[in-house]
């Protein structure tokens, strides 16, 4: 899809209405348009956000993976009274007034591996008791530990075949939402073309079907033609005027559409100049699927629904069974009444922890969960092996109606030409006296068809090369 084919310039009574540039106008090729819509448009900046959130996201899941260093803090002032147990086991109420301020450093890594989370921290803690006019000093000046989630579901595990996929994903589908901004810009530009080819058509016919009646009055006082006949040119000029009145209406609407896309406020003409360039190659299908297998986000979205759903799987199956979490630390630690003696030959402490839960009667509901979350994923994965089939047959089908269309394109030139050269002689004739109106009036609507069907035929060419270029995210 790189080398191009120059078809034809296209007929001067055809070009020179759609691009008559003025102070007020703005002159745009297609190419023009399609840069300014992936620039501005509503859809292009709602891509760059969607992409950007998605970055920081991939940013943020990232970060899970990397150490991290926290410094926390939780001063309290304790002013009442509260029951206090005594030695002797009996309980008084006690005024308390004491200030409890503590400061600790932790540095901590996730381990993706066991889903655990492997830390360690520096803590020192003290008490100022105003009624005794006391304080003390707690400090761990060294600890290590680990917390680990035994037989549960582990979610860093998963995250680190999810995440990456789904940034890739988002990369993608930005690319695939600029070729789509192009393909609308296309159907935007195209409609408006359409539109001035509508208008440039009924000027035109407005101006012959005026001719001809002033041509038509002449011969009906001389008796050559009947009166119907030329009744029948002034009920044609009335009908053109108000198809012109129309074509001019539609052409405001179409070029009012194409500036609310392309993001422009101010209230400017704009003048298109069709592009008359094709892409001569023909796109080999076996090539475009496998671009389109390994550029189009589609693929990736698939395999990211079936891993959710495998992971949604696991999920149930940990939370049905026995569940265990794990506390580990040691360190070193030590008391005193000032600051040196809280770090004077520090004691050694350990504390290991080790919680169970094991669901004994749940009533099948955890099986339940289970069997639902099997049941997704088997859904899941018939649904998304269908939608790959389909996403293969329609690159393969987009192909084929791209090669064929640029053909149909020429067909249309061809036959555009072909019909205005024929209009050219039925006028000559009719102007002569040699053909009947009936005739004429053939001409010219052959002529206004193969006109708009040549607008048509380059709006679906393009249509389809962006709609191609989409699915391949091919530059």
């Amino acid at each position: 899809m790189s080398s191009w084919l120059l078809i034809l310039a296209l007929a001067a009574t055809k070009v020179h209405g759609f691009a008559q540039s003025t102070p007020d106008s703005l002159r745009l090729t297609l190419t023009e348009a399609i840069a300014m819509a992936q620039r501005q448009s509503s859809d292009a900046l709602a891509a760059r956000h969607s992409l950007e959130a998605a970055e920081w996201s991939y940013k943020n899941f990232r970060a899970n993976y990397l150490p991290s260093l926290t410094l926390s803090s939780s001063p309290s002032l304790n002013r009442q009274l509260n029951s206090i147990t005594q030695p002797d086991g009996t309980n008084l109420f006690v005024r308390q007034n004491q200030l409890n301020t503590d400061l600790s450093l932790d540095i901590s890594q996730n381990v993706a591996l066991t889903g655990g989370t492997l830390f360690v921290r520096n803590t020192l803690q003290r008490i100022d008791e105003f009624e005794q006019h006391t304080r003390g000093y707690s400090s761990v000046p060294f600890s290590i530990g680990y917390q680990q989630s035994l037989f549960g579901h582990n979610s860093l595990k998963w995250a680190k075949r999810t995440e990456p996929l789904r940034y890739s994903i988002a990369r993608k589908q930005y690319a695939e939402t600029m070729e789509l901004v192009a393909a609308r810009t296309s159907g935007y530009f195209f409609m408006l073309a359409s539109a001035l080819t509508d208008l440039e058509i009924a000027r035109q016919n407005y101006a012959v079907s005026d001719t001809l009646l002033l041509y038509a009055r002449q011969r009906y006082e001389r008796g050559s033609i009947t009166e119907n006949e030329m009744l029948q040119l002034e009920v044609g000029k009335l009908t053109e005027e108000t198809n012109r009145l129309n074509a001019e209406a539609e052409v405001e609407d179409a070029m009012q559409t194409l500036r609310s896309y392309l993001g422009i406020k101010d209230d400017v003409r704009m003048d298109l100049v069709l592009d008359t360039l094709i892409h001569e190659e023909v796109v080999n299908a076996e090539e475009a699927l496998e671009l389109a297998l390994l550029n189009n986000p589609d693929p990736e979205q698939m395999q990211l629904d079936i891993m959710e759903s495998e992971s949604a799987l696991s999920m149930a199956k940990a939370n049905r069974g026995l569940k265990a979490e794990l506390y580990l630390q040691f360190g070193l630690s030590q008391k005193g009444t000032t600051l040196n003696e809280a770090y004077t030959r520090p004691l050694n402490q350990q504390y290991v922890s080790l919680s169970l839960s094991l669901p004994l009667l749940d009533w099948g509901r955890g099986k339940g969960q289970v069997r639902v979350a099997r049941s997704r994923l088997e859904l899941t994965q018939t649904v998304k092996e269908q939608a790959m089939q389909d996403f293969r047959l329609n690159v393969l089908k987009m192909v084929r109606q791209y090669n064929l269309q640029a053909y149909r394109v020429k067909i249309a030139f061809r036959t555009r030409e072909t019909a205005l050269r024929r209009y050219e002689v039925a006028r000559w004739l009719y102007m002569q006296g040699r053909s009947s109106l009936l005739e004429f009036n053939t001409s010219i609507s052959e002529k206004d068809n193969a006109q708009r069907a040549f607008i048509s035929a380059l709006q679906n060419y393009w249509s389809l090369y962006y709609g191609l270029r989409s699915l391949t995210i091919e530059h």
